[in-house]
């Protein structure tokens, strides 16, 4: 399938983000297909998670366009993107979980929204992210202060699904796991994004992730996307950081580990 071929369901154009003198973006362009699981990389301060904030709608750019699923972010009326908001998830750093609700509560939270839900069924559904995101079905009842940093992670990312959208944002879901809580997660998202057919946007600094995960991966250096392709695409791109990155020693590590982690 060509690109032409590809349904953009995130489309952003002449991006400009400025907080104060500093410019983060300018002039950023990115198209993300249906169905994909897009990477998201770059040094720090390449503002990496602004650019998520302002997909959805959490950070007000200075100049350009964002839509997304055929709704222009900047500009949706309040119910417009009430429904939009409806049709994606979001997975912040550590879960971002309120520490007064258990996490069966937590997830619950988005379909306190939906009129005429029953309460009864609203905590079967929740239930059911539970063991879908490989929690034991005891941590519904569990406050977040109960949980380990990678409960909480797949807690967050209950959440994330709870009226099941068509795409997910995630926001570095592997930062803080040790290597094999990592690893399952990467399993983990690769196997939600077949099953349920959701467009991934994964903002991570993981190598791991991103040969595990991403059938693309988006370059910010520059103030823009420097770059898209997928990872072997990558390997041929001269610019000093994206070399540096794809080709350091960590890199070769997580593609020597590629075939060990198909074979599982």
């Amino acid at each position: 399938m060509n690109k032409t071929d590809k349904e953009v369901v995130i489309r952003i154009r002449g991006l400009r983000n400025q907080f104060g003198h500093h410019v983060v973006h300018e002039d950023l362009d990115l198209d993300v297909y249906r169905g994909e699981v897009l990477g998201v990389v770059g040094g720090s301060g390449t503002g990496k998670s602004v650019l998520l904030r302002s997909i959805c709608g959490l950070q007000t750019p200075n100049a350009g366009e964002v839509d997304v699923l055929g709704t222009n972010v900047l500009t949706a009326s309040d119910n417009e993107r009430s429904k939009l908001e409806r049709r994606w998830g979001v997975m912040f750093q550590d879960g971002a979980l309120f520490s007064s609700l258990n996490t069966r509560e937590n997830i619950e939270v988005p379909m306190r929204d939906v009129e005429g839900l029953d309460p009864k069924l609203r905590s079967q559904m929740a239930d059911l992210k539970i063991a879908l995101t490989g929690l034991p079905y005891l941590a519904g009842d569990k406050f977040p202060s109960e949980l380990s940093g990678g409960m909480r992670k797949r807690a967050g990312l209950a959440r994330a699904l709870a009226l099941d959208p068509e795409i997910l944002f995630l926001d570095e879901p592997t930062a803080g796991l040790d290597p094999i809580g990592a690893a399952e997660f990467d399993i983990l998202i690769r196997q939600l994004s077949k099953s349920m057919g959701l467009t991934v946007f994964l903002v991570t600094h993981d190598l791991d992730t991103l040969h595990a995960t991403c059938d693309r991966i988006a370059v910010l250096a520059e103030k823009k996307v420097l770059v898209t392709g997928t990872m072997k695409q990558m390997l041929d791109v001269e610019h000093p950081w994206v070399h540096e990155y794809f080709h350091g020693p960590r890199a070769r590590a997580a593609m020597d580990a590629i075939p060990a982690k198909k074979a599982e």
